[in-house]
């Protein structure tokens, strides 16, 4: 690193990446909650008025949006789904996972090759026969429509990063516990999981992640306002027509990527460490 210790070169090199990487990052964050505060006025004038700064900022937008609006009602319906979907994600995928890596039976590697390739598939194309299936079912316009269907993109993934990370766990230590009468259960709660935990929350943030920002599903089947969720709702209940209320939309957006900003500032080592571990596999 000594290229690094000439200021100009930190400047060239390091400081000037790093900040346009930090506008090109933080700019749709700063351009949601301008636009979220500017009145009415200056968002339909970009000649009058800067486009990039308000001085008249007002709460109407943001104060419309939670009680004019669903909005409460729409994020928590995002976090009861994207829970859900989520631990029974994880849940299924570690079984999964541990089977593959650690049980070595012939024809593994071919089945985790082939569970990765099924994430490759569109979910443009999966929605289509899923709507079938969940309206036989009976599941349309429930949230156990979205609850059972986000697994079907989710598992295959957090599968391919799980044996990734288990394959980094020594196999010692289960050979040790077997000699010592554990069984396959135990060792998978008692030893692989705590080490796995990286892995895990990697494998959460993703899952979570996918299924808070997912409009597809959501779009097709969701039709009750009140179930909505958030990517969905924000679209379909804030624009009348030809209208747009850019204000409400912009908040809603931006209230409803917080979320995800705070999982993601709380657990990105975990996470970038996780990801790390399974690549090298």
């Amino acid at each position: 690193m000594s290229y690094l210790h000439s200021l100009p070169r930190r400047l060239v090199t390091l400081y000037l990446p790093l900040g346009l990487i930090l506008v090109v990052l933080l700019f749709p964050f700063y351009w949601m909650a301008l636009t979220s505060v500017k009145p009415d006025a200056q968002l339909l004038d970009m000649d009058t008025y800067s486009p990039f700064w308000t001085w008249s900022p007002t709460l109407k937008h943001i104060t419309k949006l939670l009680f004019e609006t669903e909005y409460p009602v729409w994020l928590w319906n995002t976090m009861l789904v994207a829970t859900c979907a989520t631990a029974l994600s994880i849940f299924a995928s570690v079984l999964a996972a541990y089977a593959l890596v650690r049980l070595r039976f012939k024809g593994s590697t071919v089945a985790g090759g082939l569970i990765f390739l099924a994430y490759l598939v569109p979910p443009s194309i999966l929605f289509i026969p899923l709507s079938t299936v969940v309206f036989q079912y009976g599941l349309f316009d429930t949230p156990f429509a979205l609850i059972l269907t986000y697994p079907t993109i989710l598992i295959p993934f957090s599968t391919w990063l799980l044996m990734g990370y288990f394959k980094t766990i020594p196999f010692e230590l289960e050979e040790c516990a077997l000699m010592d009468g554990a069984s396959r259960w135990q060792i998978l709660v008692k030893i692989i999981l705590p080490l796995a935990v990286p892995g895990l929350i990697s494998a959460f943030i993703f899952c979570f992640t996918l299924c808070w920002n997912e409009f597809i599903y959501a779009l097709t089947f969701i039709s009750t306002t009140s179930y909505k969720t958030v990517p969905v709702a924000i679209v379909t209940a804030l624009v009348d027509g030809d209208v747009y209320r850019w204000g409400s939309l912009m908040a809603g957006a931006m209230i409803g990527s917080l979320p995800l900003v705070v999982l993601y500032a709380f657990f990105v080592e975990h996470y970038v460490s996780a990801m790390t571990g399974a690549v090298k596999e």
